[in-house]
């Protein structure tokens, strides 16, 4: 348990229900801070946390999200301190952020900032400006762009430059395509559904050459806390989210440089992180992208190596002194168990992002969620083929469909 104020202490609303926001909550239970943590559903494993009372809003994004964070203030008396985690909400609290000013303690980099760190094509012209190592990426805004691409190479990543079109289920978030032809037809489809988008050249390599530095700004200088860490495994492998990670000291002279300029030049304040890798080619790390005004995926493996950023960001938006730094043996962080495969080579201690001893509930919650959606997946699959294969029955019964060659083909007539 780290030392907390003498007084009762101002509560955390954490936004954001998922093993993000559980671990935001976790770290703040080692000081002792009541949490209320905010979501959309039970179904996320966060809501059962006991070291959290839950708080479910029907959206987290937009006027309506920031309307339900005023009244859940108006109910508590107080003016708690706002810890976000949640990707959409970030836009409504920058958006909105003088009208909340009054009401919850929180810190942002500034509005314009915020939209370009957010915004993929925006960053890269900014790092490029101020000289941040980032790889090759061209920006295409409409179909006669996408002949740019070939002068990437293959393979290519492409990308939403904006990811609210992700968020809203209209495009997916990230294509790896190896064939330009391939990657013209992906362009002209997402082109359509998200606008702007980014294709940036594939840096070899595997998932252990991806690290990540996870940092808390506070209005001075003094007050920046960075810790550095590294996957082990991502899901899906190269360009999912962090499956294993473990702390990265032996990066952090190479790393530290490049995260110390991103939050001079940026002014940054908050949580935030950035994630880089390793460039054999060029024999340095490039920065794959920021994240902006929220914390990480993996960020509780911060707290379970000694440095807790979320309680630090409480004590700072308090006025009190960061809490110290704790010597601990080095620790490692595990998804779920879905991954357990993936790290039985370590030596470190791992922690499971779910499960834990001393607060089971949300590891039962996420079992039985995960159990649930492959159920429904399975059923669903099965119900279709089955409607499939009696649509099919029906039409060559009807003579609207042939079996000819060794595939189903329309009729000409």
């Amino acid at each position: 348990m780290q030392s907390r104020p003498a007084e009762t202490p101002v509560p955390a609303v954490v936004v954001g229900g998922e093993v993000n926001g559980l671990g935001v909550i976790r770290s703040l239970a080692k000081g002792g801070v009541p949490a209320i943590v905010v979501g959309t559903t039970l179904r996320h494993a966060a809501m059962w946390s006991r070291f959290g009372r839950r708080c479910v809003f029907e959206r987290l994004s937009g006027k309506p999200f920031v309307d339900r964070l005023l009244k859940l203030q108006a109910g508590l008396g107080v003016r708690p301190v706002l810890i976000l985690t949640d990707e959409m909400s970030v836009h409504a609290v920058s958006e909105f952020r003088d009208e909340l000013a009054s009401y919850y303690r929180f810190r942002l980099p500034a509005p314009a900032m915020v939209s370009t760190l957010y915004d993929k094509a925006a960053f890269q012209a900014f790092a490029e400006a101020h000289d941040l190592p980032v790889p090759r990426t061209v920006v295409l805004e409409r179909e006669a762009d996408i002949a740019k691409i070939a002068d990437l190479g293959m393979p290519v990543i492409i990308k939403p430059a904006d990811k609210r079109p992700v968020h809203f289920g209209q495009v997916e978030r990230i294509n790896w395509l190896d064939k330009f032809d391939e990657a013209a037809a992906v362009c002209r489809r997402m082109l359509g559904a998200a606008g702007t988008l980014v294709a940036q050249e594939w840096i070899e390599g595997p998932d252990t050459g991806i690290c990540f530095a996870l940092f808390y700004a506070g209005a001075v200088r003094g007050s920046r806390h960075v810790f550095f860490g590294r996957k082990i495994a991502a899901y899906p492998p190269g360009l999912g989210s962090t499956a294993v990670c473990l702390p990265a000291p032996d990066a952090a002279d190479l790393l530290r440089p490049l995260t110390e300029k991103f939050l001079d030049i940026t002014g940054y304040q908050g949580l935030g992180s950035l994630e880089f890798k390793w460039d054999s080619r060029r024999g340095r790390y490039v920065i794959i992208e920021p994240t902006v005004g929220r914390t990480d995926w993996q960020e509780e493996i911060a707290t379970l190596n000694g440095l807790n950023l979320p309680l630090i960001a409480y004590y700072d938006e308090l006025g009190l002194p960061a809490p110290a730094e704790q010597a601990v043996n080095a620790a490692g962080w595990r998804h779920s168990i879905l991954h357990l495969g993936r790290a039985t080579h370590l030596r470190e201690r791992l922690y499971d992002g779910y499960f834990r001893l001393d607060d089971p509930l949300p590891g039962v919650v996420f079992s039985l969620d995960f159990a649930l959606h492959c159920a429904r997946r399975l059923f669903t699959r099965r119900w279709f083929e089955r409607r499939r294969a009696q649509s099919r029955k029906r039409r060559i019964a009807q003579g609207t469909l042939h079996h000819g060659g060794g595939a189903w083909r329309r009729s000409k007539t």
